[in-house]
């Protein structure tokens, strides 16, 4: 056999490997979005959900999704872009930068329930904060920092050294060739990188089942006081998100329409990832274009 015959063969055995993953993607999500999609409605994405009878919706967890998702990447980013910056720009080659090095690796490795658990140790008893929305985003915080600084580091690492040689020239600090050249040059991978872990954050469910709850008070979105228990913005109330909402159904559910209602759900959090992996790749592309033009 010479070498273009297994030229070919490899060749043919990869193709077929690309399709095979295609098709049993394409399979699972087509399954979800039939089954699921038939149910969305307006009144089914706004309404309150049921514990005993049927007709219930799904509004408060999408609320509740977004609204942990937000204040989740409002602790990350800042944390992430410092440390990321520190361990691309600063931090010398040792055994101590390898060894915060492989603790991150470790870190991003961690079972998302292992997180759970402590952030309900530290969380939920220790702080005394129960059940809650910060005690969800902080311990969503913990899991996400680990990417978020490896993406943030690796976007700095991969720019030019010549970037940083003429950012010297011109008279810069070495701060301001970081804010001025390295992190605007950066940006379009830290920008996908950022969305893409707010994508794997959003349909999280093990970590927060200990931490976030496994429920929700009716929300009054006519006060917006922070302070008061019913505000959608307090930041101390439990707060059940899509994807626990959506494991709580199918382990306990008990309405007549729980199929239907997971179904729907399941639908809801598979659009909203999704959509968050096109963001991600269209605000990539357009920041790089931005970056490429001026």
């Amino acid at each position: 056999m010479n070498v273009k015959t297994k030229d070919k063969i490899a060749t043919t055995v990869f193709y077929l490997i690309a399709v095979l993953i295609v098709v049993i993607l394409a399979g699972l999500l087509g399954y979800i979005l039939v089954r699921g999609v038939p149910h969305l409605s307006w009144h089914f994405l706004t309404s309150p959900p049921e514990s005993f009878k049927a007709g219930g919706g799904i509004g408060p967890e999408i609320w509740n999704s977004f609204y942990m998702l937000f204040i989740t990447m409002l602790i990350s980013i800042p944390i992430a872009l410092g440390a990321g910056i520190y361990m691309a720009e600063y931090a010398r080659k040792n055994w101590l930068t390898d060894f915060i090095r492989t603790t991150i690796e470790v870190l991003s490795s961690l079972p998302s329930i292992v997180v759970g658990l402590f952030g309900f140790l530290v969380f939920v008893l220790q702080m005394g904060w129960s059940f809650s929305v910060i005690s969800g985003a902080l311990t969503l915080t913990i899991f996400n920092l680990p990417l978020l600084i490896r993406v943030i580091e690796e976007a700095l690492n991969a720019i030019p050294s010549t970037q940083r040689e003429a950012g010297l020239a011109l008279g810069l600090s070495r701060w301001e060739t970081i804010t001025r050249v390295l992190i605007p040059a950066a940006l379009p991978a830290i920008v996908t990188g950022i969305i893409l872990a707010a994508g794997r954050v959003f349909g999280e469910a093990a970590a927060l089942i200990y931490t976030a709850g496994q429920s929700t008070p009716t929300l009054n979105f006519g006060d917006w006081n922070p302070m008061n228990p019913t505000s959608p913005l307090n930041l101390f109330r439990p707060a059940e998100t899509l994807a626990v909402h959506i494991w709580k159904i199918n382990g306990e559910g008990i309405m007549p329409d729980a199929v239907a209602v997971s179904a729907g759900a399941s639908a809801v959090l598979i659009l909203s990832v999704l959509l968050f992996n096109i963001l991600a790749r269209i605000l990539g592309k357009f920041v790089f274009k931005k970056m490429t033009s001026s």
